[in-house]
């Protein structure tokens, strides 16, 4: 269970400090502002792919769980469990979130700035160029697995950056779900529980295709 339990405090740590950084710039009128929530969700990546990697892989993100199932790295079984895990932990973050800023409306939830098909197709691309990274840098020499959360934190924090203003650049189904249903906020929230599966789908087939 070592595993499980890994994913659900690094996927509540991951939301509750990421959405905690959105709900504290929103409370406290733009003092982390934009750069400094993306630079929180990179950071937070980076701290916990080296605190459980070596536990539970540090997927923290039902797409890329699903990614490592398509790529026949992890059973359909542990894939589940490892979904339900990070579910679980993204809820007790937004939950707390709700408990401490219990009149902030969003709770750092996703919603498209433009239309919802500019989103859909913008976290498509996103989550392909995160699962294509992660894809890359967890195999091969043991230097490469040194460099790996430097690396994927610095594409979630880089993507964040540039997409965030209009997408929210989740990448993350967790993400997403925790904090519109916690918040009541529904809006166009299948954009980021389909569009992150469909994008880690095309970033482990092209791996595969250039890795022939």
């Amino acid at each position: 269970m070592n595993k499980y339990f890994a994913e659900l405090i690094g996927t509540f740590t991951l939301i509750f400090c990421g959405t905690g950084a959105i709900i504290i710039n929103e409370v406290q009128g733009g003092a982390v502002t934009h750069i400094g929530i993306a630079i929180t969700f990179g950071l937070i990546v980076l701290s916990m792919i080296y605190a459980i990697g070596d536990i539970s892989g540090a997927h923290l993100n039902p797409a890329v769980t699903f990614g490592f199932f398509f790529a026949k790295r992890l059973a359909f079984k542990e894939s589940i469990i490892y979904i339900l895990f990070q579910i679980l932990g993204a809820f007790a973050a937004s939950l707390g979130l709700k408990f401490l800023f219990p009149q902030n409306i969003n709770l750092g939830a996703t919603i498209p700035a433009g239309s919802d098909m500019q989103s859909f197709v913008l976290e498509i691309i996103l989550t392909f160029f995160l699962m294509f990274v992660i894809m890359n840098v967890s195999t091969g020499a043991k230097e490469k697995s040194i460099t790996a959360g430097i690396a994927v934190g610095s594409v979630v924090g880089l993507e964040a950056m540039f997409a965030g203003p209009v997408c929210g650049a989740s990448m993350n189904p967790a993400r997403s779900l925790a904090p519109a249903i916690v918040s009541g906020n529904l809006h166009s929230l299948w954009v980021y529980l389909t569009a992150p599966f469909i994008g880690a789908l095309i970033g482990v087939i092209v791996f595969k295709i250039i890795k022939k």
